[in-house]
């Protein structure tokens, strides 16, 4: 073979590999538009929050930091489980009316009600033990228990939840909400029997709504997360009501306006327009970036509970929600990392 012939080949090699490689590059940046279109507008906010999605959410996470005061307040007047009746019937009516606006389907698929069931029947235990603890027990300290939910949820994820697993910053969270809690237990001046018993009550309810919640997490991406809200409270509401004739003596004691605006407080504002509006961003902003600010639920709680129910801030409360809200934190907080078009040379 000549020499012009070796060039000759070498040349065509050339011109086919770079041809080729055009090919590729055009191919490869067809596939990333394609993949970034299929991405939600709005995924980029998860890291970023505009000034007033930020108040916003402090705000709405206020608002259910208020909730346990409001639900204890009304019990000067209403039996717990009364309380717990015509609360969810009230929101019951209101998220079928918002479905029914907004044309959202309430359909079930007749595989998907064994779940529903299942969360219908947590759902109806938990509260069911939480008005019951909440009743016999004072609203700081079960604010600071079911603020235990996010480090229960976290152990049990990463049992049951495929690639959740506890990290070193989780397990420090852990250590934090854990010992946040310890407190709360060690409080002993000036408690009845009464409240410790009502303490376990709530400790109990909580620990069924982590695990309720993981089940959640596990069925929810084969479910309209309405369908998870409305059907478990709509179920429920009516043996809430055959608790309340049972146990509630009497089921009525007295209203009052502070009772009625308590009880349209924790009806309307967090049971109804909360979901609604934490609904809404969630999805617009996504769930990594608002659960950063649930540390404000027990701080607004122990605070409101003491300015409305005269309840005692002691040593031990404030250690207990120093630690739970920094457990929290910990939880949720993750630093910034500038977001990479493509992955490194390294692992291409």
């Amino acid at each position: 073979m000549t020499l012009a012939c070796e060039r000759s080949i070498v040349r065509r090699f050339e011109q086919q590999e770079n041809s080729f490689l055009a090919k590729f590059d055009s191919h490869r940046q067809t596939i990333l538009k394609g993949y970034l279109a299929l991405l939600p507008e709005n995924n980029h906010q998860n890291n970023e929050l505009s000034f007033g999605v930020i108040v916003y959410a402090i705000f709405l996470c206020a608002l259910f930091g208020a909730n346990t005061v409001a639900i204890k307040y009304s019990f000067s007047g209403l039996g717990a489980f009364t309380t717990a009746a015509i609360r969810f019937s009230v929101a019951t009516l209101i998220l079928f009316c918002w479905a029914k606006w907004t044309r959202k389907s309430l359909v079930v698929k007749k595989e998907q009600w064994h779940h529903i069931a299942v969360l219908s029947v947590g759902f109806f235990i938990q509260i069911s033990l939480f008005n019951l603890g909440l009743n016999k027990s004072q609203a700081s300290r079960a604010i600071l228990l079911i603020n235990l939910l996010p480090f229960l949820v976290l152990f049990l994820a990463h049992y049951f939840i495929a690639d959740d697993r506890i990290t070193v910053r989780k397990l420090v969270g852990l250590f934090f909400g854990f010992m946040g809690v310890a407190f709360v237990f060690l409080e002993k001046s000036g408690l009845t029997s009464e409240v410790q018993a009502g303490d376990m009550i709530i400790l109990t309810g909580t620990l069924i709504w982590a695990c309720d919640t993981v089940y959640r997490k596990r069925i929810l991406l084969d479910f309209d997360p309405l369908h998870l809200v409305f059907y478990p409270i709509a179920f429920s509401t009516p043996f809430f009501f055959i608790e309340a004739l049972i146990w509630d003596k009497p089921m009525f004691l007295y209203l009052d306006y502070r009772i009625l605006i308590s009880f349209i407080y924790q009806s309307l504002v967090t049971a109804s327009f909360g979901f609604l509006a934490w609904n809404y961003l969630l999805q617009k902003h996504g769930a990594v970036s608002l659960s950063s600010f649930t540390f404000i639920m027990p701080i607004i709680g122990i605070i409101l509970s003491h300015l409305i129910l005269s309840e005692p801030i002691t040593p031990k409360i404030i250690f207990s929600l120093l630690f739970i809200t920094s457990g929290i934190f910990i939880l949720h907080f993750k630093l910034k990392r500038p977001a990479l078009l493509f992955p490194p040379r390294a692992e291409m």
